[in-house]
């Protein structure tokens, strides 16, 4: 329960996110691993969709995150390869917002739409990082490393969304519900250039 309330408080004192294009090196598997983990929007995001995907509950549990990762290594190989896709870093800041505000509302979508909801956000997260995956197998290592760091954060995630929505019933549900809202307004400062 503290880690799940942790992260969002944590969010309060950063001063850059830096899950995006340019920052950190970009080789390597290593690398790869590291550097969303190094990316406040990116660390909220995915722990989002994944106690999103625990609230949703049964087949939702998988197929939400599958759904991200999939759309994610999309958006990665359009940013490898070039082609234009505008609004990238509001796409990543947005994503932390509807992601944190799905989860404070306890948004009840049909599995479909849930797993089209996140793979919308999971373009822009994964062409800001193919954008500056190199083109050698250094980058594909980089990729596999980015693509098993996002899938943790996923699990992580759930496991937050399934031990905190259970315990304590109604108040375990709360304290989810809560921790969304903040990841919303952090996002929201994210995307207005306050945090």
């Amino acid at each position: 329960m503290a880690a799940l309330l942790a992260a969002p408080l944590l969010a309060l004192t950063a001063g850059v996110a830096q899950a995006h294009t340019g920052v950190g090196d970009t080789s390597g598997f290593a690398h790869g691993f590291m550097h969303p983990i190094g990316g406040l929007d990116h660390i909220l995001a995915m722990v989002m969709v994944g106690v999103f995907a625990a609230q949703l509950g049964g087949r939702a549990v998988w197929l939400v995150p599958a759904s991200f990762v999939a759309v994610m290594a999309l958006g990665g190989a359009l940013g490898l390869a070039g082609v234009a896709v505008p609004f990238i870093e509001l796409g990543i800041g947005l994503s932390v917002v509807v992601l944190g505000a799905a989860v404070a509302f306890h948004l009840r979508a049909a599995v479909p739409i849930a797993m089209a909801l996140v793979g919308f956000f999971a373009v822009f997260h994964g062409y800001a990082h193919g954008a500056e995956m190199p083109e050698d197998a250094g980058g594909l290592a980089y990729g596999a490393g980015f693509v098993a760091a996002t899938a943790l954060l996923h699990a992580a995630g759930i496991g937050l969304g399934v031990a905190i929505g259970s315990e304590s019933g109604k108040i375990g549900q709360t304290l989810v519900r809560v921790a969304g809202a903040v990841v919303a307004v952090v996002g929201l400062g994210l995307v207005t250039g306050v945090v």
